[in-house]
């Protein structure tokens, strides 16, 4: 029987392989605090997973952009008012700056909310004279040497502080946080270029042009604030997702919830067509869930969990995934080929970039598989500076990046999105990469221990995409990307 075929439940990952798997020396306790997490609330909703998995079939058919952004690992001490509203001020500048170069809508998936585990390339680490048990993040053991012995109820713990950032982010976006009439409180205070300053605020006094002239000719007339008891409106709404890597599948097991597919979609054809199951089940941690580079072994229990929930997920693609591997996991993942379901985010580094995502773009197409693309320019070009801390070199990124963009316009395929990682943490945690070398900043190694509050290469980012469909778009010149380019030194990237 093959794999789509075979029965699945949520505990059937348990009978294959884990890779990256926590060992707990105390099982009792650990079934104990599993049995609590399996009571508690869901964190999001069938409805919110379901209109997420209807704006990502729009992204796969390119009538919208994906951004997929935020912490390598979130920690639990960051997990603050001034943190997550800075992150999602990012994201929603960004998305501002996307939105008004291509014309079309973005689809905010925020790394945020549970993003705490961490995949090690080994299992033990050397600190000076010791070996000890590799840090695993905070939902698993403690970053001090002396507390790396795995706790379960720090799965607890992620639980309550995943519940906690979601409440603030859902209450910012429900109280006007993300509306169009004041992008200025998002807070750029960050980009330290005046060129890149300058053209952000140029983005927003056209915004706020805009929407004087559409009140002028008696068009959004309803000014009543939010606080004052008005309505949000088109321009107040804001969709924002969730999500994190599917690593610690005892977690996601006790997060999976089943349930009845709400009434407005119909029925739900099964996998075998004969049947129209009501109930389906969904990972209620999160909205979108994604298998690692180091978990997406085709007999191994991650592939095996992701198979089974109605969640839309996405699959890390690097250089060591060969093409017909591609196509049996997508035809293990998703077998009724359902628009929206998978998205392949694609981390190469920039130097194999030009190997590699061609045979896999040609592959999926011949194939017939529905997916979204997406490029991830950061995991694949971490290097370690000379005093030690892991950067990476802006040049590399948009390297990768923009090789990516035409080397998805040559095969006849499109680039439906990015995945970026930042931070708007300032502690000294340890935790992923510090900051990126160059970009408007120009940030310097002998600055990176300096840890600025946002990666001012974020906005790069934006500007460089914004640009780029805008050309696409109307037929022009460059315009923002002249001020990026500008910025990394007058140096044309391809």
């Amino acid at each position: 029987m093959s794999e789509s075929a075979s029965e699945w439940s949520p505990t059937s990952w348990r009978n294959k392989p884990a890779a990256q798997d926590v060992v707990y020396p105390d099982r009792e306790k650990l079934d104990k605090v599993l049995g609590k997490i399996q009571t508690l609330p869901p964190l999001v909703t069938a409805s919110e997973i379901e209109r997420l998995r209807h704006q990502l079939g729009q992204v796969q058919k390119n009538q919208a952009f994906l951004l997929h952004a935020g912490d390598c690992a979130e920690s639990f001490d960051a997990c603050t008012q001034e943190n997550i509203a800075a992150k999602i001020g990012l994201i929603l500048s960004f998305s501002l700056i996307v939105i008004w170069g291509a014309r079309k809508p973005v689809v905010r998936i925020g790394r945020i909310a549970g993003q705490y585990a961490k995949p090690r390339s080994s299992p033990t680490e050397k600190i000076g004279d010791r070996e000890v048990l590799s840090f695993r993040g905070d939902n698993v053991n403690g970053l001090d040497p002396n507390d790396r012995t795995p706790d379960p109820d720090r799965m607890l713990s992620a639980y309550f502080h995943s519940t906690a950032t979601l409440n603030h982010v859902r209450g910012l976006l429900t109280s006007g946080y993300g509306s169009l009439h004041h992008p200025k409180d998002w807070s750029l205070t960050h980009v330290r270029s005046p060129a890149l300053r300058e053209e952000f605020e140029r983005i927003t006094e056209g915004l706020s042009d805009a929407l004087e002239f559409t009140r002028t000719i008696g068009l959004g007339k309803e000014s009543v604030s939010y606080e004052q008891g008005g309505g949000r409106g088109a321009l107040g709404e804001v969709d924002f997702y969730t999500s994190h890597e599917g690593l610690m599948l005892d977690f996601e097991e006790a997060m999976t919830r089943e349930s009845v597919v709400p009434s407005s979609l119909g029925t739900y054809a099964s996998a075998s067509s004969q049947s129209t199951p009501t109930k389906v089940h969904y990972n209620t941690s999160a909205h979108f869930l994604w298998i690692g580079d180091r978990t997406r072994q085709l007999d191994g229990a991650h592939v095996e969990y992701f198979r089974g929930i109605r969640n839309p997920i996405g699959v890390k693609v690097g250089p060591s995934m060969k093409a017909d591997e591609l196509v049996r996991l997508l035809e293990i993942v998703n077998p009724n080929r359902e628009s929206g379901k998978v998205t392949l985010i694609t981390r190469y580094g920039a130097g194999k970039v030009e190997e590699n995502l061609p045979g896999h773009i040609r592959a999926v197409q011949a194939s017939g598989h529905p997916v979204i693309w997406i490029s991830d320019p950061m995991h694949g070009n971490t290097l370690t500076s000379s005093s030690g801390l892991k950067t990476r070199n802006f040049g590399t990124i948009i390297s990768e990046l923009t090789s990516a963009l035409r080397i998805h316009a040559e095969c006849g395929s499109v680039l439906n999105g990015v995945s970026l990682e930042f931070t708007g943490e300032l502690a000294e945690d340890g935790f992923s990469v510090t900051e990126c070398l160059g970009g408007s900043m120009r940030l310097s190694e002998d600055q990176l221990p300096l840890r600025y509050q946002y990666t001012d290469s974020v906005v790069d980012v934006a500007f460089l995409i914004s640009d780029y469909f805008k050309k696409q778009r109307t037929g022009g010149q460059r315009s923002y990307g002249d001020v990026l380019y500008s910025e990394l030194g007058g140096r044309k990237l391809a």
